[in-house]
């Protein structure tokens, strides 16, 4: 048990902890709060809705890339040049999304948070369990193999196989010089009140300035909203409107990183919202490797 709190730890005290899903951006978080108000009531466009399904082609909605990148070692055919964020509901089927889905449910059953934001992360075995994280390889033992299998491991290599495969094509990337980084990770969030601030997924936050690593995210949904939950609708945060995706099972969204994507997460205010956040860098030092069943 040490050992396994230890390794839980680890993921829990690195910076931004429950990655996308929580912000520490202080700094400007007065002008963050102005800009969230005022635009709170005036979402004003649904880049993709539940009931429409976007396919074969990605629904593509381009934005200037901002100066982050400036920051950053630069990789050529990989560093952003071109800036935005998309949707597609071709590159994993529904059924495939149940399977993931059940996956998470199984894997969170054992702990989750005590509040609404609960994290499964197969590549460092951090499992959100009260207001703390174990590793759930160490801490469950023997037991993984009545929770995973290894076809759960190799569809989840496949779907993010082929998310990045759909992301380096639609930005014009060299797939072979796109890396999985970390953290990458299965979430869960409902409408219980937040204990920690881990819990608090839904404050406004840039990926880039979150992670340095990070250079395009994506999301792949496992629950669809209106009926498995409602709230807990994407919104990109633009200068001049809001805008939003809605989750469907099956569905990915994907965005270059920068603060051309300032996005932020609704509460979830009924249900169980699921989805895996799959996250890419150009710099292959930050490079994870695919999860393998213990």
């Amino acid at each position: 048990l040490g050992n396994a709190l230890r390794q839980g730890s680890s993921w829990r005290g690195s910076r931004g902890l429950l990655a996308l899903l929580l912000v520490v951006t202080c700094g400007c978080a007065a002008a963050t709060w102005l800009y969230v108000t005022s635009l709170d009531s005036d979402i004003t466009e649904s880049l993709a809705r539940q009931r429409e399904i976007i396919s074969p082609e990605p629904r593509v909605y381009l934005v200037p890339c901002s100066e982050d990148y400036d920051n950053y070692k630069r990789y050529p055919g990989c560093t952003p040049q071109k800036c935005g964020r998309a949707v597609t509901d071709s590159a994993v089927t529904r059924e495939e999304a149940q399977v993931l889905r059940r996956l998470a449910e199984r894997a969170l059953a054992l702990a989750g948070s005590e509040g609404g934001a609960s994290i499964l992360d197969l590549h460092s075995g951090a499992l959100s369990m009260g207001k703390q994280f174990v590793n759930i390889y160490r801490y469950f033992g023997d037991q993984i193999r009545d929770v995973f299998t290894q076809e759960d491991f190799q569809l989840y290599r496949d779907v993010r196989g082929r998310i990045q495969a759909i992301v380096a094509r639609t930005f014009d990337l060299d797939p072979t010089l796109l890396y999985l980084t970390k953290p990458t990770f299965f979430s869960r969030i409902n409408s219980t009140a937040a204990k920690t601030q881990h819990d608090e997924y839904w404050h406004p936050h840039i990926d880039k300035v979150t992670y340095g690593s990070f250079d395009y995210t994506s999301l792949l949904y496992l629950s669809d909203y209106g009926s498995d939950f409602t709230g807990g609708r994407f919104v990109f945060m633009d200068q001049n409107a809001n805008r939003t995706v809605e989750p469907r099972a099956g569905r990915v969204s994907f965005f270059s990183s920068g603060s051309e994507n300032l996005h932020r997460v609704e509460k979830v205010t009924w249900g169980t919202r699921y989805a895996i956040t799959v996250s890419f860098t150009c710099d292959p030092a930050h490079a994870i490797s695919d999860p393998t069943l213990p």
